[in-house]
């Protein structure tokens, strides 16, 4: 009966949600349309709002309440554009969807480069690109990648007819001058064959041992004569045909004649008025040619090439035509011709009995700055500042082989006794040996530290390779095979040129430092 109780009372005490009685919500009042008219209605009435008439009319006159007077906003205007600008994007996808675009990734990527467009962006897939180019041509038209194809394929036979060989037609004296080399060369060249093949003759194992004993004598060369030769620097050096004097070109203008080996001055050939760039001894002075007859051939920077004779210390004719710098001279073998290379981008060729220039040749792209000729005096070779080599055809005048490989201008170039191998040196610090056979350089050496200035074989049999540079050393290196003999250490300047007597017993360089040497086995 008692628990009965308890739970009777406790129900009368709880109520059922239904019994809570809600709170009234005040039910917001809803205009429909404009407030302006009722706004104006109730001021023509006199009524005052929340700030009085007063307070109106300062909002009003301050900005805050604006009651307009007929002004409209035109929606259909812009709702126009916006429908123009949709549909002209509905109609670029729809020219998107019926342009073809091939597969080819990198026929993607060339179309791109050909519109100037980057042909990938980062994290941009095949098929991401061939999308973008599609987008591309379909705002730019299919029409814009045909004009690009058009211009480029005319700018490339352009190019083609800007790079084809053209001829025109040279005097008669340059045909009786390559008709004279020809048969000057021939003998020469049957000759050098007839020792190749003597030579081959020899047993291996003699040849070894000769060999052999040549290096021994190489790595014994010591400085034996040093000798101040100017007040300036000196820039070429160069024995005579008998080995026994040595002339020297100077930066003071001034060249000068040594006896060898004992380096005492003999002549002192004045004429130039600047830098001289080389100075060389014709082919057979010395051995059967007249101290009055012109022994010598000198050039300049101010494009001054001079004629010498050893009778007279001032020049014996002067070679006009170059208005640049001459940067080097050189004798043909046969005597009769002088090479000089120039800085207006090409060389010449002066026929010296007939007095006058027979060849007047380009191909270089920047000047010219070495030129040497084959033994047999068919071939000649030029370097260039544009860091190519060529070599030419004497008898034909082509451009026979093109030495492309280094990477900075060609300083030095010279032929092999053996008639095949072409040595160059560069400012890219390497030597480079080139065969005329397979025309391909078949080897690099990486020589110095510095600039390479001058190359040389050994005159009698090339059976070493002479070099020097920029790093205060000239070098004497293997041949065949490449490997370093020996290191002519003892300039406290950059070595500026470098020369091997006719017997192969002496090698002379000289230097920045004002200096050179002789250099000799032991």
């Amino acid at each position: 009966m008692a628990s009965s109780r308890t739970s009777s009372t406790q129900a009368t005490k709880t109520k059922t949600p239904d019994d809570l009685v809600a709170p009234v919500v005040k039910k917001p009042h809803i205009y429909y349309g404009s407030l302006e008219e009722k706004e104006r209605e109730r001021l023509a009435k006199g009524e005052s709002g929340i700030l009085g008439k007063e307070g109106l009319k300062a909002g009003i006159e301050a900005g805050n309440i604006n009651i307009t007077s007929g002004e409209v906003f035109e929606i259909e205007e812009h709702i126009s554009e916006r429908q123009a600008e949709v549909l002209a994007e509905f109609e670029r996808r729809k020219r998107a969807r019926q342009i073809n675009v091939s597969t080819d990734d990198s026929e993607v990527k060339a179309c791109l480069r050909a519109l100037g467009e980057p042909i990938t962006l980062f994290g941009e897939g095949p098929a991401e690109r061939r999308e973008r180019l599609r987008n591309i041509l379909s705002v730019v038209g299919t029409d814009a990648l045909k004009k690009t194809k058009k211009d480029d394929e005319k700018s490339k036979k352009s190019k083609e007819e800007y790079q084809q060989t053209w001829y025109h037609e040279g005097p008669n004296s340059l045909k009786v001058a390559r008709l004279w080399i020809a048969n000057y060369s021939l003998p020469r060249a049957m000759k050098r064959l007839e020792e190749a093949r003597l030579h081959k003759e020899i047993p291996e194992t003699t040849r070894t041992s000769q060999m052999q004993e040549l290096h021994k004598s190489l790595r014994s060369l010591n400085n034996f004569c040093s000798q101040i030769g100017d007040d300036r620097p000196i820039s070429y050096c160069h024995f005579s045909p008998n080995s026994k004097m040595l002339a020297t070109a100077c930066w003071s203008g001034l060249c000068k004649l040594w006896s060898v080996p004992d380096c005492n001055l003999l002549h002192t050939l004045r004429g130039h008025n600047t830098n001289v760039g080389a100075i060389v001894f014709h082919p057979k002075s010395t051995v059967s040619l007249d101290q009055k007859d012109v022994n010598l051939a000198s050039c300049a920077a101010d494009g001054s090439v001079k004629l010498w004779s050893l009778d007279s210390d001032e020049p014996v004719a002067d070679i006009e035509g170059h208005t640049v710098r001459v940067a080097r001279v050189m004798w043909h073998p046969s005597g009769r011709f002088l090479g000089t290379t120039c800085y207006d981008r090409s060389w010449r060729l002066w026929d010296l009995e007939a007095q006058e220039e027979i060849l007047h040749q380009e191909g270089h792209s920047m000047g010219v700055y070495d030129i040497a000729f084959h033994q047999d005096g068919s071939l000649a070779g030029t370097g260039g500042l544009d860091a190519f080599g060529r070599v030419w055809d004497l008898r034909t005048g082509r451009c026979i082989m093109f030495l492309e490989g280094h990477l900075k201008e060609i300083y030095g170039i010279h032929f092999s006794p053996n008639g095949y191998h072409i040595a160059t040196g560069s400012g890219d610090n390497t030597c480079k040996v080139w065969d005329l056979r397979q025309r391909r350089c078949v080897y690099t050496i990486p020589a110095h530290q510095n600039l390479v200035t001058g190359v040389k074989f050994e005159p009698i049999h090339g059976n070493f390779l002479l070099t020097g540079a920029y790093d205060n050393t000239a070098k004497i290196w293997t041949h065949p095979g490449w490997s370093p003999l020996k290191t002519l250490a003892g300039h406290e300047g950059k070595v500026m040129g470098l020369d091997i007597s006719s017997d192969g017993q002496l090698i002379a360089t000289c230097s920045y430092d004002r200096t050179f040497k002789l250099w000799m086995a032991e």
